[in-house]
């Protein structure tokens, strides 16, 4: 399997804009600039979606785990942080609530500390990341 996505850059850094686009066109010339990744403004830029991308492959993989042992979600929720120091990403930290009927706080935590280190975009990364869980 193999996936695309392409990114269009006009101008110079400061003042220039660009825009990306995914494969699934989820993303179709979505905007992006200096502004929105290094101040604030209206549009996406690439740490916003590598933490996305974080938090959907850590959630599916909770949700994986969970239904291989026999107790499904009901709903899982995860928010990630992701942490810049200047010109380094240096953690991301995944936070998620989980609704899972039949299961410990104790057994939760067991299972998304093993996602955080498993899911394909954890495995991909080499920064620090932490997680924390929360039966809802």
């Amino acid at each position: 399997m193999k996936r695309t996505a392409s990114a269009h850059w006009e101008g110079n850094l400061k003042t220039g804009k660009g825009s990306v686009s995914s494969q699934s066109t989820v993303l179709n010339n979505t905007q992006y600039s200096f502004k929105t990744r290094f101040e604030d403004g209206v549009g996406t830029n690439p740490e916003e979606l590598l933490a996305a991308a974080h938090a959907g492959c850590f959630t599916m993989a909770v949700s994986a785990v969970l239904t291989q042992a026999g107790t499904p979600p009901t709903s899982l929720d995860t928010v990630a942080t992701l942490t810049m120091e200047g010109l380094d990403i240096t953690g991301i930290h995944l936070s998620i609530q989980g609704k899972v009927p039949g299961i410990t706080s104790e057994k939760f935590v067991e299972v998304t500390k093993g996602a955080e280190k498993n899911c394909i975009i954890s495995k991909a990364l080499k920064v620090a990341i932490t997680s924390e869980s929360m039966l809802m």
